[in-house]
């Protein structure tokens, strides 16, 4: 399955989010948390959650209901 964007979030904010799906059955993955951790800016850098494309509208309130 292709993957799709769910959102881009703080690093720690998608670590928790993808806990939360993971919870709920729906598989994910964070991208990008170690980017620019060598020139310091690592934080600045928002995180992208990742789903399969299929989970896409199964995560979406799960993301909602969080925030």
């Amino acid at each position: 399955m292709p993957l799709a964007e769910l959102g881009r979030f703080p690093r720690v904010e998608a670590q928790i989010i993808v806990g939360r799906l993971e919870s709920e059955d729906i598989p994910a993955v964070a991208f990008d948390g170690e980017a620019s951790i060598g020139d310091g800016s690592w934080l600045l850098i928002p995180v992208r959650v990742m789903v399969d494309a299929d989970n896409l509208d199964a995560a979406r309130p799960i993301v909602d209901d969080a925030a």
